[in-house]
């Protein structure tokens, strides 16, 4: 199963017995919650969370949590090229709207939003893995919102 923290809430659903959590969680509290949807009634279950390398700091708040750090995997040509096919196939509006996203996403984080240029750094980044050739432009009013206003990198509309 696939879902998003807002079907975490008050939702129980038997069974799961692995729960992969994708990306920074927004605090120790949410990646136990996150975790908490497995192992239930007495039954066993795991946990995978996947991190970048600037994100592993989030280990250290759960340094009393049995978590074991597992080496990256080295990706073969064959399972590059399916992924930047299936990235192909995704709408621009799409890669468009998790651009900014995951901006407004890392920026809220305290400890990768502090450092503006290296946010947006991380954020293009993020888009050429989409396989955008330049960042999509943000609206000015979302941008002053964010607090990136001029910051160089980004594009406004």
């Amino acid at each position: 199963m696939v879902t998003s923290d807002v079907s975490a809430c008050g939702v129980d659903y038997p069974d799961v017995t692995l729960v992969v959590q994708v990306g920074l969680p927004a605090d120790r509290e949410q990646y136990i919650h996150r975790l908490g949807r497995t192992g239930r009634r007495g039954k066993e279950g795991q946990g995978i969370l996947l991190l970048a390398p600037w994100e592993e700091f989030f280990l250290a708040t759960a340094k009393d949590l049995p978590i074991g750090k597992a080496p990256v995997p080295s990706v073969d040509l064959d399972t590059k090229k399916k992924v930047e096919r299936a990235l192909s196939n995704v709408e621009m509006k799409n890669k468009e709207a998790a651009y900014q996203a995951w901006l407004g996403y890392y920026n809220s984080n305290k400890k990768v939003g502090k450092d503006k240029y290296r946010l947006v750094e991380l954020v293009n980044e993020f888009s050429r893995c989409m396989g955008l050739d330049s960042p999509p432009a943000i609206p000015k009013l979302v941008l002053g919102k964010m607090g990136l206003k001029n910051i160089p990198g980004l594009r406004s509309k």
